[in-house]
């Protein structure tokens, strides 16, 4: 699976790079006919809920699926949209 990772007005670490493409790799058991995955890493002023912002694509044959998060870190912004993401592949397999 294509994985493409986008940091918007900052610079990714090495090491939360390294964090995100381990866990879309897991993706490919719940998806197995994604073409390919986009990844935007976003700074926010709002800090009160977190200023991380995650927003993960998904793109599929029949329509992409495109989850947004945000937290206090990247990592837990990245393991939340991933847990929603696994549940909109869920309920498209059921359809």
């Amino acid at each position: 699976m294509n994985v493409q990772i986008q940091s918007v007005k900052f610079d990714a670490s090495k090491k939360l790079i390294e964090f995100i493409e381990k866990k879309l790799a897991k993706l490919d058991r719940v998806a197995e006919n994604a073409t390919g995955v986009d990844v935007v890493l976003k700074l926010e002023k709002d800090d009160e809920k977190g200023n991380k912002n995650v927003v993960i694509t998904l793109r599929m044959p029949g329509g992409d699926i495109r989850v947004e998060e945000q937290k206090r870190t990247f990592e837990e912004a990245v393991d939340e949209a991933l847990d929603v993401l696994k549940r909109q592949i869920e309920k498209r397999k059921d359809k």
